[in-house]
């Protein structure tokens, strides 16, 4: 794997000086703000560890991202709803609606 498609921000900002415990772990705890609950882990000859935040999809909703035509189709569609070209549905469907 290149580190290109690693490495979205060659921006790295040095945190602190750590050692691991007594079981090879490195406690991370305040030290990082963590934007995820999963990461991918990488490590190079040199030891530098990269973690790669992931976010996780329903498996019925992975095929969107697999359908190269729909998830394109589908970010069309979004794209012009953002600028407001939306059509008139020919039915009502406010019927299907239930009251919260």
């Amino acid at each position: 794997m290149t580190t290109t498609s690693i490495i979205k921000d060659s921006h790295f900002e040095e945190i602190t000086e750590i050692r691991p415990d007594s079981k090879k772990r490195i406690p991370l705890g305040r030290l990082v703000k963590l934007k995820a609950r999963l990461y991918r882990v990488y490590e190079n000859a040199l030891g530098q560890i990269i973690l790669d935040p992931l976010e996780t999809i329903p498996a019925h909703e992975a095929w969107l991202f697999k359908d190269k035509e729909a998830r394109e189709s589908v970010m069309k569609g979004l794209s012009q709803a953002r600028k407001g070209k939306l059509l008139k549905s020919p039915e009502d469907f406010s019927k299907f609606v239930e009251p919260a």
